[in-house]
């Protein structure tokens, strides 16, 4: 008798008309037939010898093809006599010490970050994301850089319009000056103004997009990420939400700085006092299983998700927000994609959305 093991970093998700097998060891996923999902099911429980007596002669070569590509593919493996039992069930548990992981930030003025320094450190935050409206001279970002010079921060993200004197000499100043900044996105430009050899402390890019925090949300596959950290996370929390503070143009403190909550302005109160709030943490457990249209879907693992923009078509018995993101034009239940902007079924919340930008 022979069985089938699968390996234990190898994920299976089922959706409404496929199956995501993702590993978690390659960090890479791969899209397949509902029916693998059943074979898959049955290869747990059941020998091999045993599966394909239960299948007519045609059928048994599908069968066999499918542990083929299982082996192929290296999912998992074929032992004799028993299942190996050297392979326990992986753990999907998260765990993040850190009170807060991420601040994202809407600032047109850099010396709002004084207010925010202290409880950067007292939150133990590591990863600092900020939108800035106006145009950054290289003082500008030195200046940003020095305020967490000595901060437990792992680094800061920075989004700025591009300007002319953003050139190769003013990239190289940054990169020989900065320490805590390790990505930088130029947005707004006509062209990508120089083409460089040189490989810089931090990423860089130059996007011809104008990029604002409301670009955030959408939901495609080139932004789907494939890992173990990530993963876990959205297994048990909102891939959006969970452990990250927003704070908006006007200073007000949120789970996003695009959700029209608040729990205090930074110029009144600390991160600290309104993490403790009511209702701050509400969004943090709504995990992808939870949310209308996403708990079919075979994505749902490795997609982000966004509480800020939604189709606005349900709420849980809390009054919270379950809907299907806005920006997302997947339909689990045909496996097609579309333009979410363009479909009908969804201009009630876009108008919505567009009628609160310009209160």
């Amino acid at each position: 008798m022979t069985y089938f093991n699968l390996f234990s970093n190898i994920l299976v998700t089922k959706g409404a008309s496929r199956i995501l097998i993702s590993d978690l060891q390659r960090n890479t996923s791969g899209l397949y037939p509902l029916e693998l999902y059943e074979v898959i099911e049955e290869l747990k429980n059941k020998s091999v010898n045993d599966i394909l007596k239960d299948y007519e002669a045609e059928s048994r070569q599908f069968i066999r093809e499918y542990i083929d590509l299982l082996l192929e593919k290296e999912y998992g493996f074929i032992t004799d006599g028993d299942w190996d039992r050297n392979f326990p069930a992986l753990s999907y548990t998260f765990y993040e010490p850190n009170e807060i992981s991420n601040i994202f930030i809407e600032i047109d003025d850099h010396s709002v970050l004084d207010r925010i320094k202290q409880s950067v450190e007292n939150l133990g935050v590591k990863h600092l994301v900020i939108y800035c409206h106006k145009k950054l001279s290289i003082k500008d970002f030195q200046n940003i850089d020095s305020q967490f010079k000595d901060s437990v921060l792992n680094g800061i993200e920075i989004f700025s319009p591009f300007h002319d004197e953003v050139d190769e000499n003013f990239i190289n100043s940054l990169n020989q000056t900065l320490n805590r900044v390790y990505s930088l996105v130029f947005h707004s430009c006509a062209k990508v103004p120089f083409r460089s050899r040189d490989t810089f402390r931090f990423s860089l890019q130059f996007s011809r997009d104008h990029l604002t925090i409301s670009s955030c949300g959408k939901v495609n596959l080139k932004y789907f990420s494939t890992n173990f950290s990530k993963v876990s996370e959205a297994v048990n929390h909102n891939s959006c939400l969970y452990k990250k503070i927003g704070i908006d143009l006007s200073g007000n403190i949120k789970n996003c700085p695009l959700m029209a909550d608040h729990f205090g302005n930074i110029h009144d109160i600390s991160l600290e006092e309104a993490l403790i709030k009511p209702g701050f943490k509400d969004y943090w457990n709504i995990t992808k299983d939870k949310i209308e249209v996403c708990k079919d879907c075979e994505f749902r693992y490795i997609c982000t998700d966004c509480r800020a923009y939604t189709e606005r078509t349900h709420q849980n018995h809390q009054g919270l927000d379950i809907s299907k993101p806005l920006k997302c034009g997947y339909d689990p239940y045909t496996g097609k994609w579309e333009a979410w902007s363009k479909s009908p079924l969804k201009q009630k919340a876009v108008h919505f959305y567009r009628q609160q930008l310009k209160m």
